[in-house]
């Protein structure tokens, strides 16, 4: 459950390491996002001499959430930490070349292909 102000993790390689959410897309009144969800952020901490910069906003989806997801079976699936990927534009693709860390099979079952391939652990 991610909500305005909540600070993420990033895992690519763009440079960005955290960001700060201060939109949810997909309506007006739309308080919370999960796993699969398009956020609009602010890079709050980035490495010198990368892509993305400090005070940079981006789009990124939530790859990771600790608040346990409920899936179509009836399973729940739950991480340690909250984290994104970074998007190119208003594209589905990413931003960087590498996904680090695992990230949860409703990315891939959303559309979000190139981030399932670029992925070592799907869980």
């Amino acid at each position: 459950m991610i909500q305005t102000q909540t600070m993420l993790k990033v895992c690519d390689n763009t440079g960005a390491k955290i960001v700060q959410c201060f939109q949810i897309l997909g309506g007006t009144r739309k308080r919370y996002a999960q796993i699969g969800d398009v956020i609009v952020a602010a890079v709050k901490k980035a490495e010198p001499r990368k892509i993305v910069k400090k005070h940079d906003k981006v789009r990124a989806v939530i790859v990771r959430q600790k608040k346990e997801y409920r899936r179509a079976d009836g399973s729940y699936i739950r991480f340690d930490e909250n984290a994104v990927v970074i998007l190119d534009g208003k594209t589905k693709n990413p931003k960087g070349g590498r996904v680090l860390g695992p990230i949860a099979r409703e990315i891939k079952e959303k559309g979000y292909d190139k981030i399932a391939g670029m992925a070592k652990d799907i869980v």
